[in-house]
Formats: structure tokens, C-alpha cells, sequence
């Protein structure tokens, strides 16, 4: 999960400033039109999504993506990703080397057409790759028009070839080097300091989407090496079982109740469907979809069709087995998904996804295709393995049990408002505005530092919800255990979203920002994990659609006389007691704050609340993979994988509370 630090409510004037003389002059010549990678460097949002991490690390993944293509294809094994120390990246692959000879159209080179002009690859002839994932053709050119520099060699028909490039223009022409007999393509490149505000690339962000690569294209082998440390650090990947593997590494340690992981690959009517899928004792459903290698975060046809197949086959194999007592027993959804772990992954020609980002498969014909396979060939398999089938049913049967337990309990979260239900009375203070894009919810620890708040916000669109001790950990526990907490029915309740996939309705939300204030000590670092933890779990479209937000309370106050600052680490804390100290007679006086009720309630509203000062930071959901393996590792019911993490990482923390 990334953060993004903003102020809220900037401020923005609202008259036109521009004189009327000026306006009178907009004509034909006030059109401009942006050539070749120009639009690219004046707006590279529009294609890599922001100039921050996000979008430098986009980068390296369209070139990696560009090797993988050649792997799909089937023709290279061995991809190679080098971080250097000044900021640049080198991606290697043994494919057959990006086309040398002139086009016939351009009258360039196919390196020097690929690299420069946008649209352009071999991506859009199925003859060349029968599917790929970067369908938009702007990948490598978009790479290179934000690079600095960016060097591309490459070794076909015999020879090496390398050509240069300075943001996004030809340096060098394309020259002839020494004789080889390998083929393959590197790309050295470093992003723009220009353009980025970020320039260092996190070694494990680019090794989680290696690895997740390295599970989808069984047999490839992945490389990273960090040449940024004092001794260099790699990382291979490479998976013989594909996908099988992948569920083995997201299921981690949790108690599989069968053996063997159901695997499936196969092709119908021109789509390839790989999927594998195990049930194991937990209660939380892990189902990953790709297409092309795109992870689709936000599902799509193949994911619906994954489900239909899932759903109905279960309960054809109970009826046929007899494990219904009544006629009228059907499985939901749900209960055949608690516990499974899946991952599917479709190639299709000509995918259609929503939006640039690619994170929604569109074409309708896959989802009949794929829930057809899934409904024939995990009904064989459960018919051939009865004990499976039979742990699987039992599982499933609980759940149905648990499902229809927590129907009374969710039935009161299901008003429309906090003051309807009954469940809020005295500990909500609601907010008088009733527009959710204006209005902002904080979830705050304890009593004492809720009644601060109350009394130090701004009433018109700031609500306050003061939680009571720590919440359930609903890692562990089903829907009926949840409801059953009642400080978590306060907080569903106060959204007024419900909660659940089957349930929860975005558009319902009373609060566009939800706010987690906790203590800056162990207690409150321990219950914004849990609080974290229950929002990804049971409502992940509020951090999908960016309304989840940590506030950031000062640690210290330091002051002198009627001189006061707040500092928000131990660095600015030096800084303004130096200051202070320098400034003549006097005491500098310094308050450490473990606590937020140890504020009254205007410093409360001037350092963490006040839109025009206050820091927040936003919960982004940058890799769900990653994202749920790292929540069933610390908040899951194996210890093990808990205490070798901090065994790991103890030698990075800076604050520790004890």
C-alpha cells in the first residue's frame, strides 16, 4: 500500500483574471498540435498515470512487458532487470532482437520506428504476436520520451546494433557493431529528472511483479540484480508449475483441505484459460485474475464467468453426492468461495479493456467460455477426488450455516443513516452538511482524545466516531463473528455502504474521506492495523476509490515563551529546538505527545484536522498480491511467518515504543 501526503480544500480564485482583450484573441493560432513524443513529455500522466513512484516504476514494467511479449510468443527464456547506481535501468531478454531492417513506410529503421512514434509495434499483427498485453502501442516510445538518455542494443541476423536516444529524439543513428551469434535486445534508460519528482526505484515493487510474471510464464526465468548497494543483491524467479506454484505462494501457511492444487489449462474457441485453485481452513477468498499477464484488478467477464462456472459446479456435485439434507439447500457464492485461493489467467486476441489502465476485461464472449471450462473441468476433478469434494462441500455448508446466522446481524447495518439505525446513539457526532464529497468521517482511539475532536472540528463537515479499545482482527473470523462486534457495526453502520462483495454499495457512502486518527505509540500503530486490515477485507472499494486516509499527529511540541512548533519526526524536533534555543533567554520547553487526548482541542484542530495545515496521508492499493500476502502474514493464525517478518525487518524500525 502507497500513501500520498495533501492538504485538503485548496483554494482557488474564482474570478476569470484575464483581461477581456486578451480572451477576444483565442483563433486557430491558439491550437497547438503536439508531434511525435512532444504530447507524450507535456502530459505523461495521460500515459503512465502520475510522475511519482507509480509512474517511474511503470516504466521498467513496459519494457519488461515487451520481453515478456517474446516469451509468450516463444522465443525467449531469459529476461534480465539491472538496477544501477545512477538511477538507470537495464532490461535484457534473449528474443529474436527488435527488427533492424528499414520499414517500408517510414523509411526507418524498426528500432528507430518503435522507440519514436507512438503506436507503433508489432503488437497490432497477430501474425507476429498472437496475444500481448500492451495493446495500446505507446509502451517503449513512452519509456524513451521520458528518459533522459535511453541506449538500445540489439543482436539479430549475426550482428550487434545499438542506437541512442535523448528525450525521445534521436542522438545516435542506428551502427553496426562486432559479429555475434546471439539475439536478444538491452535496454539501458534513465528516467527525466525533469519529469519525475521520484527517481528511486524500489527494489521490491519491481521484484513483486517479477515474481507475479515468473508465475504466469512457467519456465521463464527473471533476474533482478540492485547494483545500488555496496554488495549487489539478485533475485532470480523462475517457476517450473506456473500458476500451481503462484496459489502454493499466496496460500502461504494456511492448512490446505486438499492436497493437491486443482489445475487446469486448456483452449476453447481461441482463448487459453490457465487457472489453478486450492481451499484451505481459512475464512477470506484470495481469487486473482490476469489477462495477457495485466493483472485486472477490477475483474471483468472472465472473473464472472470464473464465478458462475465455481458456483454452479459445487452444488451440482453436493446434489449428485447427497450432501443436501433439504431439496431447497442451494450454495451461494460466497460460501463455495470462503477459503479459496485461485488464480486465473486468460489470453485473448483481441481483448477489450476498459479505460488505458487495463484493469477490466470487456469482452463478453469470454465469460461463457470460461465459465464452461470451469464448470467441466473442476466437476471432473472433484468427481475423482471424493475426500476433496467432500471438504470442500462440508467447508462450504458451514459457511451457508454462518451466512444465514449473520443475516439478522447485518440487517442492522443496513439503514440508510447512522440516526435511523439506533446503533450510534452518543458516540457519533455527526457533521450538519450532508454532500459525501465535502463530508470527512474520523475513526478515533478512545474516549478522551474523541471528546477532543469533537470539540476542536469544524462542525459543518467533520464527524467524529470515537472507537472503544481495539476491534475484532477479521483476518481470522467469518461474516456472523464480525457483525457480532459492535464497534465495527458502528463504523459500517456510520459509513452506511454495508459491507461484503455481495453487499457493499459504494454510492452510498456518507463520507468521501474516512480519516483513521490513532495514537502515535504501539496500541494505536496496532489498532490502525486492524482497522486497515478490516477495510481491505470487507471494504476494499472505499481504498480502491481513494476515501481511506491516515491522519498524522505531531509526536512533539516544542516551544519557548508564546513560540511554539509542532514536529512530526525526531529530525524537524532538533531543528526547531536549535532554533528556539538560539533565540536568547529562556527554557525550551518539549512536550512528547504519546497520546492524541493529551492535546486540547485547538492544537488538535491546528495540527491534524485543519484542512489548510493538516498532513493525511491516502491508502492506495498498489499491489493486491503483495497487499494480501503481507496482511495473511501479520495478521493471519500462523506465528511462524510472523516472527521470521520481524526477524527481517526489526533493524528498519526508528520509533520503537516499549
Amino acid at each position: 500500500m502507497g500513501s500520498l501526503a495533501a492538504p485538503f480544500f485548496v483554494k482557488a480564485p474564482c474570478e476569470n483574471m484575464t483581461p477581456p482583450q486578451e480572451q477576444d484573441r483565442y483563433s486557430s493560432d491558439s491550437i497547438q498540435v503536439l508531434k511525435g513524443l512532444e504530447a507524450v513529455r507535456r502530459r505523461p500522466g495521460m500515459y503512465i498515470g502520475s510522475t511519482a513512484g507509480r509512474g517511474l516504476h511503470h516504466l521498467v514494467y513496459e519494457v519488461v512487458d515487451n520481453a515478456i511479449d517474446e516469451a509468450m510468443a516463444g522465443y525467449c527464456d531469459k529476461i534480465d532487470v539491472t538496477l544501477h547506481a545512477d538511477n538507470s535501468v537495464t532490461v535484457t531478454d534473449n528474443g529474436r532482437g527488435i527488427p533492424v531492417d528499414l520499414h517500408k513506410t517510414e523509411k526507418k529503421p524498426g528500432v528507430e520506428v518503435a522507440m519514436t512514434m507512438l503506436h507503433a509495434g508489432g503488437k497490432f499483427d497477430k501474425s507476429t504476436y498472437k496475444v500481448s498485453g500492451g495493446l495500446h502501442g505507446v509502451g517503449v516510445s513512452v519509456v524513451n520520451a521520458l528518459s533522459e538518455r535511453l541506449d538500445v542494443w540489439v543482436w539479430r541476423d549475426g550482428g550487434e546494433h545499438h542506437m541512442a536516444f535523448e528525450r525521445g529524439k534521436t542522438k545516435q543513428k542506428l551502427e553496426a557493431g562486432k559479429q555475434v551469434k546471439k539475439t536478444g535486445t538491452k535496454v539501458t534508460f534513465r528516467p527525466d529528472t525533469e519529469i519525475f519528482t521520484e527517481l528511486v526505484l524500489d527494489r521490491g515493487t519491481i521484484a513483486n511483479r517479477l515474481r507475479e510474471l515468473a508465475f504466469l510464464n512457467s519456465g521463464i526465468r527473471l533476474q533482478l540484480v540492485d547494483e545500488r548497494a555496496e554488495e549487489p543483491v539478485t533475485e532470480t524467479f523462475l517457476y517450473k508449475k506456473g500458476i500451481v506454484e503462484f496459489v502454493q505462494f499466496l496460500r502461504g501457511n494456511r492448512k490446505a483441505l486438499h492436497t493437491k492444487v486443482f489445475h487446469s489449462a486448456t483452449v476453447k474457441d481461441d482463448v487459453e484459460i490457465d487457472m489453478a485453485l486450492q481451499w484451505d481452513s481459512g475464512y477470506q477468498e484470495n481469487v486473482f485474475t490476469f489477462v495477457n499477464n495485466i493483472n485486472t484488478h477490477e475483474g471483468g467477464t472472465h472473473l464472472t464467468g470464473f464465478k458462475a462456472g465455481l458456483t454452479r459446479c459445487v452444488n451440482e456435485v453436493a446434489k449428485n453426492k447427497g450432501m443436501f439434507k433439504k431439496e431447497s439447500i442451494s450454495l451461494s457464492g460466497d460460501d463455495v468461495r470462503e477459503g479459496l485461493t485461485a488464480v486465473l489467467h486468460v489470453k485473448v486476441k483481441e481483448p477489450q479493456f476498459e479505460g488505458q489502465t487495463k484493469t477490466k476485461l470487456g469482452n463478453s464472449e469470454v465469460e461463457g467460455i470460461v465459465k464452461t471450462v470451469v464448470y467441466e473441468h473442476l466437476g471432473n476433478f472433484l468427481m475423482e477426488t471424493p475426500a476433496a469434494a467432500r471438504a470442500v462441500i462440508d467447508k462450504a455448508l458451514s459457511a451457508s450455516r454462518a451466512r444465514e446466522a449473520a443475516r439478522k446481524a447485518r440487517e442492522l447495518v443496513r439503514k440508510k443513516s447512522a440516526l435511523e439505525s439506533g446503533v450510534l446513539p452518543g458516540k457519533l457526532a455527526d457533521c450538519s452538511l450532508s454532500d459525501p464529497t465535502m463530508c470527512e468521517l474520523y475513526l478515533v482511539e478512545g474516549d478522551s482524545a474523541g471528546g477532543s475532536a469533537k470539540q476542536g472540528r469544524d462542525r459543518s463537515f467533520q464527524a467524529i466516531l470515537p472507537l472503544r479499545g481495539k476491534i475484532l482482527n477479521v483476518q481470522k473470523a467469518r461474516v456472523d463473528k464480525i457483525l457480532s462486534n459492535e464497534e465495527i457495526r458502528a463504523i459500517v453502520t456510520a459509513i452506511g455502504t454495508g459491507f461484503g462483495e455481495d453487499d457493499f454499495k459504494l454510492d452510498e457512502a456518507r463520507y468521501h474521506k474516512i480519516i483513521i486518527m490513532t495514537d502515535a505509540d504501539v496500541d494505536g500503530a496496532h489498532i490502525r492495523t486492524l482497522l486497515l486490515t478490516f477495510f481491505y477485507k470487507q471494504m476494499r472499494p472505499l481504498i480502491e476509490a481513494g476515501y481511506v486516509y491516515i491522519a498524522q499527529p505531531p509526536l512533539y511540541r516544542v516551544a519557548k515563551g508564546k513560540e511554539e512548533f509542532y514536529a512530526y519526526d525526531d529530525a524537524e524536533r532538533q531543528e526547531y529546538t536549535k532554533r528556539l534555543a538560539n533565540g536568547g533567554k529562556g527554557n525550551v520547553v518539549l512536550q512528547r505527545y504519546k497520546g492524541l487526548g493529551e492535546m486540547n482541542p485547538d492544537q488538535l484542530w491546528r495540527t491534524t484536522m485543519d484542512p489548510g495545515t493538516r498532513t493525511v496521508l491516502r491508502v492506495e492499493l498498489e499491489d493486491a498480491v503483495a497487499a494480501a500476502t503481507l496482511f495473511e502474514t501479520l495478521m493471519g493464525d500462523e506465528v511462524e511467518p510472523r516472527r521470521k517478518f520481524i526477524e527481517q525487518h526489526a533493524r528498519y524500525v526508528k520509533n520503537l515504543d516499549v
